[in-house]
C-alpha cells in the first residue's frame, strides 16, 4: 500500500472550506497550478472528483461533503499532536486577539473585557471590528480570531460555537415619554406609536414586526438605523420608540425608559464563534474562557458579569 501524504490532509481540507483553487493556493501559500496538481491528487486518492464545476465556481460532491464533516478534527488532532507541548504563561503572552461583533456588544461588554485580560494577561491587545454580515470567511481565513452573534444560514457548516447568553427584545423610550406613564402598556398603544427600525440592510421587518402581524397590527416605522446604538441615540432625543435586545444593550439604557413588549416575541440566543483550526491553540481557549466567563451566563442560569437577566440580527 503507498503511503499517504498527510500534507494531503490539509490540502484538501483547505480545498473543501474555501471549494476554491485560487483561495486555496493563497491560504497555503502555492501557486495555483500546484494546488491544481494537488487536488488532482487527492481526486486519485479518493476516487472522486471532489470538486466539481457549476457555473463558474466549484462545488462539492456528496462524497466531499461527507469528507468536510471528517477532515477537519483529523487536521485539528494532526496539528495537536505536532505541536510543542509549551504551557502558556499568560504573563509572557504578547499577541493581538481580533473579535467581530455587531454594534452594542462592544459598548456593552467591552470595558469589562478589556479589564480582564489586562489583568490576566498584560501584552495581549484587543482588537475590536464591526460584523456587517453573518458571512464566516474571516474565520474561515484567520483575519478574526472570534465573533459573537446568532447563528445563521450562512454560517460555515466547520464553524465551532457556544452560547454565551440568553436575551429578549424590548423596547425603549426617553424618560419622561407618554409611555413611561402607562402601565401596563399595550399592544394597541405600543403598534401605534412612532417607531426606529433597526436593519443593516436598511428594510423594516424583524422578529418584533413578525410577532405583531398576526395580531392584526403594524409598526409605523419612521427612520431606520444600522444598530442599536444609534437607534438609542434616536430615542433619546425623539418620542420615538426602539426595541433593542434587553441584554446586549444592558450598559446603554441607563438614562432610558425600558419595558417589557406587551406580546410575545422568541427569546434568541447571542454566541461565540471560532474556525476549529483554533480550537486546541492554549492562547485561544483562555480567550473563548475570558470572553464567556466575562460575557456570558452562568451554570445556574445566572449571568455572568453585570447586569440583570433579559431570528435576531446580531
Amino acid at each position: 500500500m503507498t503511503p499517504l501524504d498527510f500534507n494531503l490532509l490539509l490540502t484538501l481540507d483547505v480545498l473543501l472550506t474555501e471549494q476554491n483553487v485560487a483561495r486555496a493556493a493563497q491560504r497555503l501559500k502555492l501557486s495555483p497550478s500546484a494546488m491544481s496538481r494537488a487536488l488532482a491528487r487527492l481526486r486519485e486518492t479518493t476516487g472522486d472528483p471532489l470538486l466539481v464545476r457549476a457555473g463558474r465556481g466549484l462545488v462539492p460532491t456528496p462524497r466531499a461533503l461527507e469528507l468536510r464533516e471528517r477532515i477537519g478534527p483529523l487536521v485539528q488532532e494532526i496539528e495537536a499532536v505536532m505541536r510543542p507541548l509549551n504551557a502558556l504563561k499568560l504573563s509572557e503572552l504578547a499577541r493581538t486577539f481580533t473579535l467581530r461583533s455587531s454594534e452594542g456588544f462592544v459598548e456593552n461588554f467591552g470595558a469589562a473585557l478589556i479589564r480582564r485580560v489586562a489583568d490576566e494577561a498584560p501584552s495581549v491587545r484587543l482588537c475590536f471590528v464591526q460584523k456587517p454580515d453573518k458571512d464566516s470567511t474571516a474565520l474561515r481565513d484567520g483575519a478574526v480570531d472570534l465573533e459573537t452573534g446568532v447563528v445563521g444560514a450562512t454560517m460555515g457548516p466547520e464553524i465551532r460555537a457556544q452560547a454565551l447568553f440568553r436575551d429578549r427584545w424590548i423596547g425603549v423610550v426617553r424618560k419622561g415619554h407618554p409611555l413611561q406613564h402607562e402601565a401596563p402598556i399595550t399592544t394597541e398603544q405600543f403598534a401605534q406609536g412612532r417607531h426606529i427600525a433597526v436593519s443593516r440592510r436598511g428594510v423594516v421587518g424583524g422578529p418584533v414586526d413578525a410577532a405583531l402581524a398576526p395580531l392584526g397590527w403594524q409598526r409605523q416605522v419612521v427612520t431606520i438605523t444600522g444598530g442599536f446604538v444609534a437607534a438609542l441615540a434616536l430615542a433619546r432625543g425623539t418620542d420615538l420608540i426602539a426595541c433593542v435586545p434587553e441584554r446586549h444593550t444592558q450598559n446603554l439604557r441607563g438614562d432610558l425608559h425600558s419595558f417589557a413588549l406587551p406580546f410575545p416575541v422568541p427569546a434568541f440566543s447571542v454566541s461565540l464563534f471560532w474556525h476549529p483550526r483554533q480550537q486546541a491553540d492554549p492562547a485561544h481557549m483562555w480567550l473563548r474562557r475570558v470572553v464567556l466567563e466575562t460575557c456570558g451566563e452562568k451554570d445556574d442560569g445566572s449571568q455572568a458579569g453585570q447586569g440583570a437577566p433579559g431570528s435576531a440580527s446580531l
